[in-house]
């Protein structure tokens, strides 16, 4: 079955050559703009969000960029696409299709996860354990009962979802009889779960056979990225730029946070990279407590200085006893 295919360069507006720092320059301004928080037209901005994050999520990771770029450079966005030849044990070893009535072939497809049909058929869903296919040399006389394989997908989860948690409608292609028929589920994402945790939908997994129970359907958590935070389990990562004179002298500077801005305290002789914590600002933990937010400096010098300027930093180089190389 074909999927259009996503330029995930011409989405984030970036030549194929792009280094890591500019296509991640290049996310954060589209992800700030788009941002549902603060777009006027929400669920437009909804989906170009889920849109920048998918590609984001394929280019900014090494493994899923090299195989991405393994298809080529010809493709046109929005057009049919197939996996080329060597890619079938890419998608299909990873269990993607099974088999229905009568031994026909059949893909699950999900919806509502926030990824794209394209992105699933290449990095998506999976099945796993036993099920069709592994009886062996039993004659068909002594089949017994099988349960059915389970079922994998990917589901992308906002920060503001694992902030507050939410329920999620999901639906799943899949085989009645000869048919397909598309069954919704609505799945609880708990406050508090982190990337690669994965939600168990119990009993909607692949059919069992001879009268075997079903497998189920587990969604792995992929934590859509932020454009101002980096997640790290529980905790936060804010990076904060610092003038020279507020890292040398200390500064009150304001930093975002999931629950709106705070003031922190910028101490004197505040080195670049520096970390400083901000408790209880995190995700929530599983005890209901919740990590920290984690603020880090960078110091930057202003690129063209007035006149006036350039004099009281010549006077300051002539003055001051500091040598960062001694």
């Amino acid at each position: 079955m074909p999927v259009q295919y996503k330029d995930y360069y011409e989405i984030l507006g970036v030549p194929r050559s792009a280094g890591d720092a500019e296509i991640k320059k290049a996310f954060r301004k589209l992800a700030r703009e788009h941002h549902p928080d603060v777009a006027k037209d929400k669920k437009r901005a909804e989906e170009k969000f889920k849109e920048i994050n998918e590609a984001y999520e394929v280019l900014s990771d090494p493994a899923k960029r090299k195989k991405y770029d393994e298809l080529g450079a010809n493709w046109k966005s929005g057009a049919d696409f197939h996996p080329p030849p060597g890619w079938e044990g890419f998608s299909r070893g990873q269990g993607f299709r099974g088999r229905g009535a009568g031994g026909q072939e059949f893909e699950f497809h999900f919806g509502g996860t926030g990824f794209s049909d394209f992105f699933e058929q290449l990095f998506g869903s999976r099945m796993r354990g036993g099920g069709f296919g592994s009886r062996g040399g039993f004659a068909e006389e002594e089949e017994l009962a099988e349960r059915g394989r389970d079922i994998e997908g990917d589901i992308m989860v906002t920060l503001e979802e694992a902030l507050r948690g939410s329920v999620r409608a999901v639906n799943v292609r899949r085989p009645v009889g000869r048919s397909i028929k598309t069954e919704t589920y609505q799945v609880r994402i708990p406050p508090g779960v982190t990337e690669g945790q994965k939600l168990r939908v119990a009993g909607r997994g692949e059919a069992g056979s001879s009268g075997g129970e079903a497998g189920d359907l587990y969604l792995r958590v992929r934590l859509a990225k932020h454009p101002d935070f980096e997640v790290e389990d529980h905790d936060l990562i804010y990076e904060s730029e610092l003038a020279p004179w507020e890292a040398v002298l200390g500064a009150e500077i304001s930093v975002p946070t999931p629950d709106g801005r705070v003031n922190i305290k910028i101490p004197p002789g505040t080195q670049s990279g520096q970390k400083l914590r901000v408790r209880g600002r995190g995700l929530p933990t599983r005890g209901g407590a919740r990590g920290d937010l984690f603020v880090v400096t960078r110091i930057e010098v202003p690129a063209k200085v007035s006149d006036p300027e350039r004099k009281l930093w010549e006077q300051l180089g002539r003055e001051s006893r500091f040598n960062p190389r001694g």
